[in-house]
């Protein structure tokens, strides 16, 4: 017998029976040590099941369980809401604002009193709300990190009469507004000079992230308008800061005279942070340059950083918000440094802390107060005099230093955003007193409401000064002879390959050809500091390949929350007549649990589900491409050539299957192959209809005549492995890409480099 093959099996059980029996020994002689008059048995009354049900139920309300389910909901509310916020072209925080709303007394505290009591019980909003301000001082530290201090020193010149001018316009009409609200609405015993510098900070602030995010998507980001805006929101952001933690000292000590003290302790820490924790850490960073990654000890010592300032800040009177704003700000200004950071800490800020902030001022955002039409009209008019200040104010400032009435309207309507920064200041004097629960009801609207104007306002005026020239150029584009080529690509390699390809249709065109490669990228996974260094990196291998091609290519790089619909509205508006992508890949392709959960994630992806509403397609359906391309498909207006590529160089031999006699409209794109590529094709004709079909015979004859040896058609059905990787390249039909797939005959390892055309 071999002991060998049994000798680990057998040292298990030993070890398991022999530590087993230790166990139970020391169990019964430790039963001999008890005091029997001082143990308390616990004895159960009831059916086993009952004992269950109760201890089941004390789970569920246990703190640490019912802050999990908080948290579930949250984000998944949060998460649902801002996707169909990005679908309406609205920046997702307005519909996490909405989410928290919609999960507070105004929707679901009124419709649903029972579940809303059992998951957000009073007793457990302590914690949501600590958490929430753990989130809210991680989001502050990513907002001071986003400041590019270097160039507000540069453009300061150029933006500062504009930035303070949209400070001190609405800050006065906001004490205006205080005088005529104050009687009916301020808390009883706040002061007036308390509440009216509440609600002037509330009409003065902008929300310099969202902005950022509106001019990144917006490609706004490297003109001068755009360079403008974002040096305005950033000095705006600071000294409204400075003005609020001034604001918060006087509430806090009852008048101006009172709060001198606390002033003066503010501004020494501000000296202290500036002067000598900046350029401390400034050595730390220089350490890390050249490096793509932050170790540990570094992680903490600024971590340590912000949890020192934010104590400060919070200790002197002037809130911990303040203090990881002052933290970020003062970051080494190394924008890889700083953008790896963000990259740390903005996961678990914006996506698992942030919602409960949302949710937990819906909790206190009691809209049903607002019950009769003299409220709703008061609510009017603080929505109306926060947009004549911030947004009428910035526009008449930016036209009075001589910006055209477009840009300074621009401007106006993207200072005017709001966002979430005025949930912070509000929620800040709400916990002070100073804000009632009807007045805090209405500036959360007036919140959302100018926030969700900033888009359709900026349509607005774009549609209004777009120009009589600019529409004669595009329909003078629209009417021209050139062979316009769009190609989409997510990756540099991408690109590289497809404009190979697209170099293989038009090469011998010379003038009568357009290129245009096209980069969108998710505008959530940008900052500011390396929007540029993204840019430049995307587009390298495209240039590269430009220059060895001596193919004149244009550029243009987008950052979206939406990349199918910008993408086919780019394709639909250019006037392109071939738009090339890649096959993309599918989140569970090649798994098990793929396989498994396939047809569970067609059944619950939203956008299918709108689509199937609308008639557009079939949730159930089977399709081998994936969601991103199914989308294109189903958008665009052209032609969309789908790249599933195998070491692509060049297309000199292509192959060309005809299943059917819809597939024909892929001889023009082989005869253009030819034209400008002397490419070899080979057609198979798969279904026998061609020799049937003069119209397609005299189509192959008039390319044999202009080249001939270029063209081969043949009738054998049978397609040999050997044959197919022989091939560059082959076109098929997305009709027949499907058959080819379903087929038993070939593995898609065997397939070449394929194009997959369609034909809108």
């Amino acid at each position: 017998m071999n002991w060998g093959k049994y000798r680990n099996l057998i040292f298990y059980i030993s070890t398991i029976a022999f530590f087993s029996c230790l166990m139970y020994f020391f169990i019964i002689e430790g039963q001999t040590l008890e005091i029997k008059e001082n143990i308390v048995t616990k004895t159960n009354t009831g059916s086993t099941w009952d004992n269950f049900q109760e201890s089941f139920k004390a789970n569920l309300h246990h703190p640490l369980a019912l802050l999990l389910a908080q948290i579930v909901t949250i984000i998944l509310v949060a998460r649902l809401f801002g996707w169909i916020c990005m679908k309406i072209k609205q920046p997702s925080v307005i519909g996490e604002m909405i989410a928290g709303i919609v999960l507070g007394p105004s929707l679901l505290g009124m419709y649903f009193p029972e579940f809303s009591a059992f998951l957000f019980p009073k007793e457990s909003l302590g914690n949501l709300q600590f958490l929430s301000q753990i989130g809210l001082i991680l989001f502050m530290y990513i907002v001071g990190m986003e400041l590019d201090l270097s160039v507000l020193r540069k453009k300061a010149h150029d933006a500062v009469v504009i930035s303070h001018a949209s400070i001190i316009i609405p800050f006065a009409l906001g004490i205006g507004l205080s005088y005529f609200v104050y009687q009916e609405f301020a808390p009883e015993g706040i002061q007036f000079t308390s509440f009216a510098l509440f609600i002037a900070i509330s009409m003065s602030i902008t929300a310099f992230p969202v902005l950022a995010r509106i001019v990144q998507e917006r490609n706004l980001q490297k003109t001068k308008l755009g360079t403008i805006v974002i040096t305005c929101a950033a000095a705006d952001d600071i000294t409204a800061w400075c003005i609020l933690a001034a604001v918060i000292a006087i509430v806090k000590a009852g008048s101006f005279t009172s709060s001198i003290y606390v002033i003066i302790m503010a501004i020494a820490y501000v000296f202290l942070m500036i002067k000598i924790v900046r350029p401390f850490l400034k050595r730390i960073g220089d350490l890390q340059a050249g490096k793509n990654t932050i170790s540990k000890p570094m992680v903490a010592i600024f971590f340590l950083t912000l949890i020192l300032s934010a104590y400060a800040t919070e200790v002197i009177g002037i809130h911990a918000l303040f203090g990881a704003f002052m933290a970020g700000a003062i970051m080494p200004e190394n924008a890889k440094f700083r953008t790896l950071f963000i990259d740390k800490v903005e996961d678990v800020a914006l996506v698992l802390l942030l919602p409960l902030f949302f949710v937990f001022t819906g909790l206190r955002t009691q809209i049903g107060l607002l019950n009769d039409g003299h409220l709703w009209m008061t609510a009017g008019f603080i929505i109306l005099t926060a947009v004549a200040g911030k947004f009428a104010g910035s526009a008449l400032t930016a036209r009075f230093v001589g910006i055209n009435w477009k840009e300074s309207l621009t401007i106006g309507a993207l200072m005017n955003t709001r966002g979430l920064m005025e949930l912070i200041v509000l929620n800040i004097g709400y916990d002070l007193g100073v804000l009632s629960p009807e007045i805090f009801a209405m500036l959360v609207i007036m919140a959302l409401f100018t926030t969700f104007m900033t888009g359709p306002a900026l349509d607005f005026i774009n549609f209004i000064f777009k120009s009589k020239k600019s529409s004669q150029e595009d329909l003078h584009d629209a009417n021209g002879s050139k062979y316009r080529v769009l190609l989409s690509f997510d990756k540099p390699e991408s690109g590289s390959t497809l404009l190979k390809l697209a170099h293989d249709f038009t090469n011998k065109m010379n003038g009568n050809k357009s290129i245009t490669a096209v980069n969108i990228a998710p505008v959530d996974e940008m900052h500011a500091y390396d929007i540029n260094e993204y840019e430049e990196a995307q587009f390298k291998n495209v240039i590269e390949t430009s220059h060895d091609l001596k193919l004149e290519v244009t550029t243009l790089f987008k950052a979206s929350t939406d990349i199918e619909n910008d993408l086919t509205g780019i394709s639909n508006k250019g006037n392109y007549d071939l738009l090339l992508i890649m096959l993309g890949k599918s989140m569970y392709e090649g798994s098990l649990l793929g396989r498994l959960l396939g047809f569970t994630t067609k059944i619950i992806n939203p956008e299918k589900l709108l689509n199937t509403v609308k008639g557009k397609g079939n949730i159930f359906n089977n399709s081998p491409f994936d969601d991103f391309t199914l989308q294109i498909l189903d958008k665009t207006n052209i032609p969309v050539g789908i790249m599933v590529e195998k070491d692509f160089k060049s297309a000199d031999k292509v192959f060309v299957p005809i299943f059917n006699l819809s597939d024909f409209y892929l001889l023009e794109y082989a005869k253009r192959l030819i034209n400008n590529n002397n490419s070899q094709i080979i057609i198979l004709d798969a279904a026998g209809q061609i020799r049937n079909n003069i119209e397609v015979r005299e189509l192959i004859r008039s390319i044999e005549q202009v080249a001939p040896n270029h063209i081969t058609l043949y009738n054998d059905k049978k397609i040999e492995k050997e044959f197919l990787n022989a091939q560059d390249l082959m076109l098929v039909s997305s009709k027949s890409w499907k058959n080819l797939i379903d087929s038993k005959s070939l593995w898609l390892s065997d397939i070449p480099s394929t194009l997959i055309i369609s034909n809108p």
